[in-house]
């Protein structure tokens, strides 16, 4: 269940960084995201040699885009 304390905090931290600061965090954000979907696919498919691992991985980001751009 949702903190509303925790919230109002983390919207202050958010609203205290500069804009360069919250664009930094967010593309930390992605790569660790990036990173634990990295590793969950490898739990699940660990027979897969390197170069299917990674056709798959590519494949699986790819539709993970917004097409609406």
């Amino acid at each position: 269940m949702p903190d509303p304390e925790a919230d109002a905090h983390r919207l202050r931290v958010l609203r205290s960084m500069s804009p360069e600061a919250r664009l930094l965090q967010a593309f930390e954000l992605s790569e660790l995201t990036r990173q634990l979907f990295e590793h969950g696919l490898r739990r699940r498919f660990g027979h897969l040699g390197e170069t299917e691992f990674r056709a798959m991985l590519r494949a699986r980001l790819d539709l993970c885009h917004n097409r609406n751009y």
